[in-house]
């Protein structure tokens, strides 16, 4: 396996955990689990081989994929009743997917030379858009859009700073560790310690 490949695997096994856990806080059977990890697994993945036209998708190409994250829906259904807050550890799941997506999407738009904006753009959209489905068909605020945290924030600085170190020689591979410890450094603090974004407050209109 590649490193972007090993990537992709991880990534769906951890985004199908925090699938499943949103299954159970919806009290889901065994097949809304499944469906809900593998909806979250592979949502992200699915949007940047569309959109850079790749030639199969990678979960087509690599049935792996689906069976890592049904094997993930499998284990929470029977192990999430343990698990003191199932919010919580999905938040920090997330983040952890978050952390291995974006670097992921990021690495492929870079092998194929495609511009930076458009690496920039495939980073946070493989690491946001699977979580943001899951939020969705759970009825749930979606991550990404809760106020001022930081989410897609993280994962674009994240691809920024793997920009950055590729363009002054650093290796691919510590180009996207980098994006990684990056990405995952700046949503655990988002949650640790209210890092956020200032958010938009309404003031009445002038006279």
């Amino acid at each position: 396996m590649t490193l972007l490949q090993v990537l992709d695997l991880a990534a769906v096994f951890v985004f199908g955990l925090t699938g499943a856990l949103a299954a159970s806080r919806a009290q889901l059977d065994i097949v809304g689990f499944v469906f809900l990890a593998c909806l979250t697994a592979v949502g992200g993945g699915t949007l940047r081989d569309v959109v850079l036209g790749r030639d199969t998708v990678f979960w087509v190409a690599e049935p792996l994929m689906i069976v890592s994250a049904t094997a993930a829906a499998v284990l929470v259904f029977f192990t999430a009743h343990r698990v003191e807050s199932r919010l919580r550890t999905l938040e920090w799941l997330d983040a952890v997917a978050l952390a291995v997506a974006v670097p992921a999407g990021a690495g492929l738009a870079l092998s194929m030379d495609a511009p930076w904006i458009i690496v920039a753009i495939m980073g946070v959209a493989t690491g946001t858009f699977g979580g943001l489905m899951r939020d969705v068909v759970c009825n749930e605020v979606p991550l990404i859009l809760k106020k001022g945290e930081l989410y897609a924030t993280a994962a674009l600085a994240g691809v920024l700073l793997a920009l950055g170190a590729a363009a002054v020689g650093v290796p691919s591979g510590g180009a996207l560790v980098a994006c990684g410890c990056a990405t995952f450094a700046l949503r655990a603090g988002s949650m640790l310690f209210g890092w956020n974004l200032p958010v938009y407050k309404s003031r009445p209109p002038r006279k």
